[in-house]
């Protein structure tokens, strides 16, 4: 039995019929490859239909604003993504004449295309013979060929990536890289995959030493580190007090209400962020709770807590980009999701 040929079959029966796959155009493979980094197919195939139907070409992405790129991306997660793209198709309009490159070595050089994504937009638009190695790929060869070194070392990335290039020679790089991700995405899954259906169960590693609960392995991860905003929410008619973020932080960029961020709950120590908040708004402001959330992100827990502020003054330190927007402004400009759920839940919309 051939490895290759058998996941090859497995997918010219059982692949997904998605849009990125009938085309050549490295432009939409890369739209799509960076949406669906770290991202569903179910959650991210809306969003590349949307910067699709707004940006056809490179041409058209560059000449966007940033403000309205991260309002398309919102939702997604991880903006620097969204970021780097915008940076990425200005860079290819002014040196490459708008014309998305296909070469691997030239692909690698531009902002937010790493080794795998520089691999995928080479092999799918131009055939050129590179192993994409991501989650799934990890999964497969580490399952099937019972390699057992942490896929999220350098020793591990190094030895997947030599095997994942020695499997692809002879192959057709485009059909192959598409068939083994979507054969990790489908059939060999992270949890409770059906190995009894399997195609290439009776060479498998995993399923003869039965450990396929248990590969591909990772080092441990940093424990997360919990914070708590505290966001007020100033309304005048129609009218929005919002910040911008700045850099070095989570959701840089995006536009939210201005905050104090405690240690612990505020609850906890009422007489600090009591204190914190008479020097932000004046003495004689009054606050009331609204809501609250709770925002998982890789590396931090969230807890946000809502409350409305009236009889107060605007005393945040001057390098705080603080403004007043209509409703309607603020609609468009790109918001965390906290927030945006929040205006959601029409609590403060008139």
């Amino acid at each position: 039995m051939s490895f290759q040929r058998e996941i090859v079959k497995w997918y010219s029966i059982h692949k997904r019929e998605l849009p990125w796959r009938e085309t050549t155009d490295a432009y939409v493979i890369w739209l799509s490859e960076i949406i669906l980094q770290q991202t569903r197919v179910e959650q991210g195939l809306p969003y590349f239909q949307r910067f699709l139907q707004n940006y056809p070409t490179v041409n058209d992405f560059a000449n966007a604003t940033e403000d309205q790129v991260l309002k398309l991306w919102q939702g997604l997660g991880y903006y620097s993504r969204g970021r780097n793209m915008l940076f990425t198709a200005r860079l290819i309009q002014e040196n490459y004449a708008g014309i998305f490159p296909t070469k691997y070595e030239q692909l690698i050089l531009l902002k937010g295309i790493g080794e795998y994504t520089a691999a995928a937009i080479s092999s799918f638009s131009a055939n050129e013979s590179r192993a994409v190695v991501d989650g799934n790929v990890f999964r497969v060869l580490s399952r099937y060929f019972g390699l057992e070194t942490a896929i999220n070392s350098t020793e591990g990335k190094k030895e997947f990536t030599a095997l994942a290039n020695a499997l692809i020679e002879g192959q057709n790089p485009a059909i192959y890289n598409q068939a083994i991700m979507e054969f990790g995405a489908m059939m060999c899954k992270p949890k409770s995959p059906d190995c009894s259906v399997c195609p290439i169960q009776s060479g498998c590693y995993a399923k003869a030493k039965n450990r396929v609960h248990v590969l591909p392995l990772k080092l441990k991860k940093l424990k997360k580190r919990t914070r708590y905003f505290n966001y007020f929410v100033c309304q005048e008619g129609d009218n929005l007090l919002v910040k911008k973020r700045t850099a070095g932080d989570v959701w840089q960029e995006l536009y939210d209400f201005p905050l104090i961020e405690t240690e612990k709950n505020y609850l906890e120590d009422q007489e600090g962020f009591l204190l914190e908040l008479k020097n932000n708004f004046g003495i004689d402001c009054l606050i009331s709770p609204i809501s609250e959330q709770k925002h998982l992100l890789t590396h931090q827990t969230i807890y946000v807590q809502f409350f409305g502020l009236d009889n107060y003054i605007i005393n945040f330190n001057k390098n705080t980009e603080i403004k007043w927007v209509s409703l309607a402004e603020f609609e468009e400009l790109p918001q965390p999701k906290v927030i945006a759920n929040f205006m959601n839940s029409n609590s403060i919309k008139q």
